[in-house]
């Protein structure tokens, strides 16, 4: 199974935990075009993906923010809500008209401390969302603006 399907919820939380999180969640929707977050802002809530794309950006000083990943049906949209200081760490605009599960960061940060259990498969799953998210940023960067220069053999 190739990484990016694995990593979505459906795959990556067991049934009884992603009915549980799904609970809590409600349904939004997005024309295309619309700024989610910003990186640097409060991380507040999170999404996963219903239908619709959303592209993933990075601030570059002096350049347009590079798109890193496109996200669709399925996919975890924000990881900075479960980890200190709950500060986004890149941002988000919708490619289409995008409609999502919506949660709120505080409560299911009080679902995972009230149920170890659940608390560890999430963190599970969106530590393995951010370890992709971080490779794929890093070879997007590289692409754009790595320098490459030929290195003699040591």
């Amino acid at each position: 199974m190739p990484p990016s399907i694995a990593l979505r919820m459906n795959h990556a939380l067991p049934t009884e935990h992603r009915n549980r999180l799904l609970r809590v969640g409600r349904e939004v929707s997005f024309p295309q075009g619309t700024r989610l977050f910003e990186e640097g802002g409060h991380a507040n809530r999170f999404w996963i993906v219903r239908d619709g794309t959303a592209a993933l950006d990075m601030h570059v000083p002096g350049r347009r923010p590079p798109v890193v990943e496109t996200l669709g049906a399925g996919d975890l949209l924000g990881w900075s809500w479960l980890y200190e200081p709950y500060v986004w760490q890149l941002g988000t605009e919708t490619v289409t008209r995008l409609r999502a599960y919506e949660f709120d960061a505080v409560a299911v940060r009080l679902m995972c401390l009230d149920d170890p259990e659940f608390g560890r498969a999430v963190e599970h799953w969106v530590g393995r969302v951010l370890a992709h998210r971080l490779n794929a940023a890093r070879a997007r960067l590289v692409d754009l603006y790595g320098i490459y220069e030929e290195r003699e053999p040591r």
